[in-house]
């Protein structure tokens, strides 16, 4: 069986929405670590467009993520105003192309070109960790207080876990997790107890996008962030599914080409400085530090396993998986939850 033509359906979307303006090449500039694809498309006589296409979830959710994200873009304040893309509209909505055919389901967006200022070192210093944990915290804080103007959003952590528990009951889940079900069951009840007994769906819900590593976004020369692109994870939850990644971007080791998902970067002493900068300008409560192993254990069960043989290529998914049932998700129960607590004096 041929492989899709990927380019064939961009250029397709593209004439789709605007026949009049020429395309003039296509370009694939995909990071090549997820199932997702991006292409430039240089049109003739006009500024470039980034169209990103995906075949992975479902159509629905695709199309209110960028709904909400482009909504998000238009409505956070200074000096966040520019930090999004923000998608090609056709009429009065949020134009998506989708394709469908006997084997392929796929959807493409549109977006402006994002300017990309500096990107940070692959290992920070103190100086980078603080004024990130500022930065970070401006910019939560910014989220929730457009929050009640963002479209609704109908995923949920539990809906998630449902689906993961409802997958690994078909023939296929069986396979792909075969030795592994009961483990995964565990874990699944261990975090929805965990939830409820914290009142998770309580806490406030803004606008996360998860995956912060180093080469999704980048600052100005006095480290203020300036923009952010990949949007593969986004969605609307609490502000602690977001602090995983950022415990990556700070931790001792620094971004690498070979990862794991250790959860140890969540107590580094390096960490635990960007906790203590982000926590004075937007205060964290006992329930999300509480909450912030959950979160990870969320990260491990529905990133990693549920949907990791979509969100990452063949060899890293296998890689990830393995180490997820060997030792991610059995460190979650040696988390330090009272140290953070102590360092932050809550």
């Amino acid at each position: 069986m041929s492989s899709p033509d990927f380019i064939r359906i961009v250029k397709d979307a593209w004439k789709d929405y605007d026949p009049s303006r020429a395309i003039h090449s296509v370009s694939d500039i995909s990071a090549n670590v997820s199932t997702n694809h991006v292409y430039r498309i240089d049109l003739d006589g006009h500024q470039p467009v980034i169209a990103k296409l995906s075949y992975f979830g479902h159509y629905e959710h695709f199309v209110e993520d960028h709904t909400i994200i482009n909504s998000l873009a238009n409505n956070l304040p200074a000096p966040y105003e520019n930090l999004l893309s923000r998608s090609l509209m056709k009429g009065n909505n949020l134009y998506i192309y989708r394709h469908q055919d006997s084997v392929l389901d796929a959807w493409v967006v549109f977006y402006r070109p994002i300017e990309i200022r500096n990107r940070l070192p692959r290992r920070l210093d103190e100086n980078h960790i603080v004024n990130l944990g500022k930065q970070f915290a401006h910019f939560h804080r910014a989220c929730s207080s457009i929050r009640n103007t963002l479209p609704s959003s109908s995923k949920t952590l539990r809906i998630d876990i449902e689906h993961l528990l409802q997958i690994i009951e078909t023939d296929v889940g069986k396979f792909e997790h075969r030795g592994h079900l009961e483990k995964i069951k565990k874990h699944c009840q261990e975090f929805l107890s965990a939830c409820d007994k914290l009142k998770v769906a309580s806490l406030n819900q803004v606008p996360v996008f998860l995956d912060w590593n180093i080469g999704n976004f980048s600052v100005t020369e006095d480290l203020q962030l300036f923009s952010r692109w990949d949007y593969d994870w986004f969605r609307v939850s609490s502000r602690i599914l977001d602090f995983y990644f950022f415990s990556r971007v700070v931790s001792n080791a620094g971004d690498k080409t070979v990862f794991s998902y250790n959860i140890s970067t969540l107590w580094e002493d390096r960490f635990i400085l960007f906790l203590k900068s982000y926590h004075a300008v937007y205060p964290l409560t006992e329930t999300e530090i509480r909450f912030l192993p959950e979160a990870y254990r969320f990260f491990i069960l529905n990133y990693v396993i549920k949907d990791g043989r979509y969100f990452f290529h063949e060899i890293f998914a296998t890689k990830l998986q393995m180490e997820a049932y060997e030792s991610y998700l059995p460190s979650v129960a040696s988390f330090p939850v009272d140290l953070l607590l102590h360092e932050l004096n809550i």
